[in-house]
């Protein structure tokens, strides 16, 4: 039974997951080396909270859990039931990390990483236990998306899979079983796809990127809300895909590499939100409205699609 989660990182994901485990019940023991990162989280966990309750996310009979931060790792790591890695995306990074855990950790205490597509069997050989090791993907922002993508690498045991997999649904969350170990997992494959061809189609000067937004938003987005992809499919009518497939995917886009419209922008520094410029340009006193709105937006589509049993 997981009743103590050690969350190491508290980048763009990691308040919002320590706010969502503590809402369950769980005591978080939130961890970072930063000490500026670790009074940020603070006031985004509150925020989180926020959305929470307005969620109707309500704790267990049990109480809420405790959050506590630190920057020493051993205090991170005492009595824990389950370490969650969210450092960067950067397997040497991720692989110093575990070692620095299995060395003060017991070989049976689970961990997790929450890697948006670095392969778990490739991570987990640098473990001396891989066995216990699994990927627990969260998508962002993680306190309001309640699918959790599972993924176990080739050394990882069944019963660890069953284990985190329970964990999530006592949570009231969703997990999903990744049945092959491939990279970026299902989720951020689907999403690279889609960003791959819009991307290209800005670029081409075929539609500008507000129009892409609200083609994608009231179109795309507003159907699979409601009805997943396969779905789609068989509302459409598989001879209506078979017969547009077969010419329309010799013109999809099949780039291999980064795309020069994010490339160049990325190499200016315009990183999108966090900069204050990327695609679009962003007043940086404006972008807490902005990310209240959205919130308050995913929240609405939420209830709707739990009312309807979505």
């Amino acid at each position: 039974m997981i009743r103590r989660v050690s969350l190491i990182g508290l980048g763009t994901m990691g308040p919002g997951i320590a706010a969502r485990l503590a809402r369950s019940g769980v005591d978080v023991m939130a961890y970072d080396i930063v000490e500026s990162v670790l009074k940020r989280a603070e006031d985004q966990i509150t925020q989180a909270d926020g959305v929470l309750d307005a969620l109707g996310v309500h704790a267990p009979a049990s109480g809420q859990g405790k959050i506590r931060f630190t920057q020493v790792l051993v205090e991170a790591l005492t009595d824990t039931d389950l370490v969650l890695e969210n450092v960067p995306e950067d397997a040497l990074i991720k692989a110093s990390v575990y070692r620095d855990v299995e060395a003060i950790v017991d070989a049976d205490v689970l961990i997790a990483t929450d890697t948006s597509g670095i392969p778990i069997t490739t991570l987990q050989a640098t473990l001396e236990h891989p066995g216990r090791f699994v990927g627990m993907h969260w998508s962002n922002p993680p306190h309001i998306v309640p699918m959790i993508e599972v993924i176990a690498g080739a050394q990882t045991r069944a019963e660890v899979v069953s284990t985190v997999s329970e964990f999530i649904r006592e949570m009231g969350l969703l997990p999903v079983l990744i049945k092959k170990d491939v990279p970026g997992f299902v989720e951020n494959r689907v999403l690279y796809a889609m960003l791959r061809e819009v991307v290209d189609l800005v670029e081409r000067g075929v539609i500008d990127a507000e129009d892409m937004d609200t083609c994608v938003s009231w179109g795309i987005g507003f159907k699979t809300a409601v009805i997943g992809p396969m779905a789609l499919l068989d509302m459409a009518g598989l001879d209506i895909y078979r017969s547009v497939s077969s010419f329309l995917n010799e013109e999809l886009c099949t780039r291999a590499n980064v795309s020069p419209l994010v490339a160049e922008r990325h190499d200016e520094g315009r990183l999108g939100l966090k900069s204050g410029s990327g695609i679009y340009d962003y007043d940086l006193d404006a972008i807490p409205a902005l990310q209240r709105a959205r919130a308050d937006k995913l929240i609405a589509i939420r209830r709707v699609l739990e009312s309807k049993g979505g």
